[in-house]
């Protein structure tokens, strides 16, 4: 007879047995896939957060030496006009849908005329920040080339200060040459940064004013480099956020190809450059990351670890009651292989039914909570985001490798051990 065959008979001679083994299956993969197309979704949602969001982009290039030597001696590692349109030349040959974005740091005190704090600002062209922003482009931080005066300001620096739309304030900065300098500024939006650490603080401002902040004429500090035109979500925040967390952004790969690809152009062109990835530069997106690996690690250990026991469990109960059985088969011919094949097909059967099992009520349970519409505020965000589950294929497959092979060690071992019964044993066994 077909093994088989053979396998699903003995499957269904105890459905209770089989059935409890089929859910601890379904159930721990179910569980794992929900995981694991969670965390995908934070993984995605954490880059675009990073490229488009913290605005860094997909790269950065910037002087040899600016990061840890530009406080010292800002004039020295600052970008000409001539070096920016140089690298924009390269880029674009490389990377024809590419952008690259001039972009100035900036950092003193703002007063409403009453009171004053510190800030922190990053000065962008308004034309370049809707490429920036991509999906949440039009949503917020709004600033308009019409008004070259005109900022946004974080919610929170705003509630302090008692500043709206339209209100006016005033900028006082130090210009590289150690000097102070100051302009009047009217609110053009008030923004949430989605971060609770920079909500109190920052500024956005026009490039053509922070640069006469800082009195630099037309040069810039880094600039950003986007690979290609983000797709925007016409102006809703939802459709912005949900984007964000089902956009997959270039992977780690693709960017650290790109990254070595420009830094050996521009060393071709005799530009002394460094360039950086959004992984390079986004450390918060390292930590979370790290963090739900490790969750997810444990997370399948721990399932894995019930369900293979429960796997082990049912196969040495099923393979003792039918210890005579096993004597039977060995005394008309069967091999210790076969009959240990027959366990091990059987394990595989339960593992597999169980897989499929579990992989609809991950996606039962995916669909409801994705259509539920539930937001949720993550830890150092100020903004809601929605619950989104997505699917990651690479874990759940793995996951579910792992968990066949153990559950076929687990039938072997038991099956193994009664097959190399003396037949005369098993055919006594009561």
């Amino acid at each position: 007879m077909n093994p088989i065959v053979l396998a699903w008979r003995n499957l269904l001679r105890n459905r209770r047995r089989s059935l409890v083994t089929l859910l601890s299956i379904a159930f721990g993969i179910a569980a794992l896939a929900l995981f694991a197309g969670y965390t995908q979704t934070i993984y995605v949602g954490l880059a675009n957060l990073s490229i488009h969001g913290e605005m860094i982009g997909h790269l950065t290039v910037e002087k040899r030496g600016w990061r840890t030597a530009g406080k010292l001696d800002p004039g020295r590692y600052l970008l000409s006009p001539a070096e920016i349109a140089r690298v924009d030349a390269i880029v674009k040959k490389r990377l024809p849908q590419g952008h690259v974005l001039p972009r100035m740091a900036l950092d003193g005190m703002i007063a409403n005329g009453r009171n004053g704090t510190i800030f922190i600002a990053e000065g962008i062209d308004p034309r370049d920040l809707r490429l920036v922003l991509g999906p949440l482009s039009g949503v917020y931080r709004n600033l308009s080339v019409d008004k070259p005066d005109g900022v946004a300001v974080g919610e929170a620096l705003a509630g302090v200060l008692g500043l709206q739309r339209g209100s006016d304030a005033s900028l006082l900065v130090s210009t590289i040459h150690g000097q102070a300098n100051a302009a009047d500024v009217e609110v053009n939006d008030v923004i949430n940064t989605g971060n609770t650490a920079t909500n109190d603080k920052f500024l956005l401002v026009p490039l053509a004013l922070s640069r006469m902040l800082k009195d630099i004429g037309q040069q810039a500090e880094w600039l950003t480099v986007l690979v290609n035109t983000p797709a925007t979500a016409g102006g809703r925040l939802d459709r912005g956020l949900l984007a964000m967390l089902t956009t997959p952004p270039p992977d780690a790969r693709r960017t650290a190809a790109m990254r070595d690809r420009l830094a050996a152009d521009f060393k071709a062109a005799g530009l002394d450059l460094e360039v950086r990835t959004w992984q390079d530069m986004s450390l918060y997106y390292k930590q979370v990351k790290n963090i739900y690996d490790l969750i997810f690690t444990l997370l399948l250990a721990i399932v894995l670890a019930i369900v293979v026991l429960s796997i082990a469990n049912s196969m040495s109960m099923s393979v003792l009651e039918r210890t005579r059985e096993i004597g039977t088969l060995r005394a008309m011919g069967y091999r210790r292989g076969r009959v240990v094949r027959l366990f091990v097909i059987e394990a595989c059967l339960a593992v597999w039914l169980g897989c499929l099992l579990g992989l609809l009520l991950f996606w039962l349970a995916s669909q409801a909570v994705n259509a539920a519409g539930i937001q949720y505020v993550p830890p150092g965000n100020s903004v809601h985001v929605p619950l989104f589950i997505d699917f990651d294929p690479l874990r759940t497959v793995l996951a579910m490798l792992l968990l066949g092979t153990l559950s076929v060690a687990a039938a072997w071992l038991p099956a193994r051990k009664a097959a190399r019964q003396m037949i005369t044993v098993s055919l006594a066994h009561s």
